[in-house]
């Protein structure tokens, strides 16, 4: 899919730039095509470079909090719910284990641990599987939860926006911490319905009704402040939090007697490795996207857009962060670039920066989740897990350009 769509920029790209050329008589168009080549890749790599100060520091921060157990507590601490979710998994399987440590490594956004113990959850998974090549309800609904995870550190967004400039990178903190956890509900609801899971039990509803008060109690709040105070406030909020969680960290660190610095030093390592590992993808991406751009494709699908939602008589700024949200299914990388270039274009402090932002961490890519977690396992048939995961997407979303507008459509 990644491949096609890489290659469908440049080809679009290069036959509307014909077009331009014959038909209408624009002989600049294929300079701006080479000159986007150059331009692009040059700022990819400038881009990819000055992640690596704050990609080093938020990864050396994630070792301690793995360190220190932050890991195994969210672990403790989501086990009687997933028993509760999972009726068909016997009492201390091991695929409960893996799945709540999954869970909670997507929640702190340790992805290199999140992977391979979503991989592990669903090869014990598959062991309960009566028909092996047919998806078992545990494995959808696991799926499903992936794709749509709430992440309480989305610490790649902040990264890329305090390198594009924003005044306060963490200031979509708060608006994606209710973004994600829409998506997740949606998503669980709608599998829980194909399912008929008995979601109304004591402890699910312990959990997923003093969740959604503490998230409503914040739209509630946000919601009645006009736009200086929410924003003041707001940032006031996901400053505390993100500041909180780290002394947090480093309090685990040293009441459980972890060296801290050397948790930090190592996970810092890897935040090096990373932010150098990432170059030729974004270069990739953000070259063919800028191709695109250049060539007037992406104006003119957005000038579609637009005009359609205005005939409609709607606002249309959430139609320049788009691109983020139909990528987001298919590529994550795809989508990062999107969300990059709708920053580069319009600002990172922009109403489509800021909702580019929050779009990006309101959902997993599903199909790549798909692919992977069910390709590891052999699954050919799997029945509701697309419909499902899609529904949390759109669901994620709607909510994601809801809160944008909540928290910064007033002052935009």
């Amino acid at each position: 899919m990644l491949n096609a769509l890489w290659v469908g920029f440049f080809v679009v790209a290069f036959f509307i730039a014909l077009f331009k050329l014959l038909v209408l008589g624009d002989a600049a168009v294929f300079g701006a095509l080479v000159k986007a080549l150059f331009d692009s890749s040059k700022s990819a790599f400038e881009i990819a470079l000055g992640l690596t100060g704050v990609m080093t520091l938020w990864l050396g921060v994630m070792k301690v909090g793995e360190r220190a157990g932050m890991l195994d507590l969210l672990t403790r601490g989501l086990a009687p719910l997933f028993k509760r979710l999972f009726p068909d998994i016997p009492a201390n399987h091991p695929a409960l284990g893996a799945m709540t440590m999954n869970m909670g490594a997507n929640m702190l956004g340790l992805d290199n641990a999140a992977t391979p113990l979503g991989i592990k959850a669903m090869q014990e998974l598959q062991k309960l599987n009566p028909n092996p090549d047919t998806a078992s309800d545990a494995q959808v609904l696991f799926l499903v939860i992936n794709t749509a995870s709430v992440t309480l550190l989305p610490v790649t967004i902040f990264t890329f926006r305090a390198q594009l400039g924003a005044a306060d990178p963490t200031d979509v903190f708060v608006p994606l911490l209710i973004t994600t956890y829409i998506g997740t509900l949606c998503g669980l609801l709608v599998t829980g319905l194909f399912q008929r899971l008995h979601l109304w039990n004591r402890v699910t509803m312990a959990y997923l009704g003093g969740a959604t008060a503490l998230i409503g109690g914040l739209v509630a709040y946000f919601s009645q402040l006009d736009a200086a105070e929410m924003t003041r406030q707001s940032s006031i909020l996901s400053n505390v939090l993100l500041s909180g969680l780290i002394v947090t960290f480093l309090l685990m660190a040293v009441w459980r007697r972890v060296n801290a610095y050397e948790a930090f030093i190592e996970g810092a390592k890897e935040g090096f490795h990373t932010a150098v590992t990432i170059i030729p993808y974004l270069v990739a991406m953000l070259v063919a996207i800028g191709v695109f751009r250049a060539s007037g494709a992406l104006d003119l699908l957005m000038g579609g857009m637009r005009s359609a939602v205005l005939a409609f008589g709607f606002d249309a700024r959430w139609v320049d962060a788009l691109p983020t949200a139909l990528m987001k299914p298919f590529s994550g990388s795809g989508a990062r670039a999107m969300m990059i270039d709708t920053m580069q274009t319009h600002g990172a402090d922009s109403f489509a920066g800021r909702l580019a932002s929050i779009v990006q961490g309101s959902t997993e890519t599903t199909f790549y989740v798909l692919a992977v977690y069910f390709g590891a396992v052999g699954i050919k048939r799997v029945r509701h897990a697309v419909t499902c995961g899609l529904v949390a997407d759109v669901a994620g979303i709607l909510a994601a350009i809801a809160m944008a507008y909540l928290f910064f459509g007033k002052s935009a």
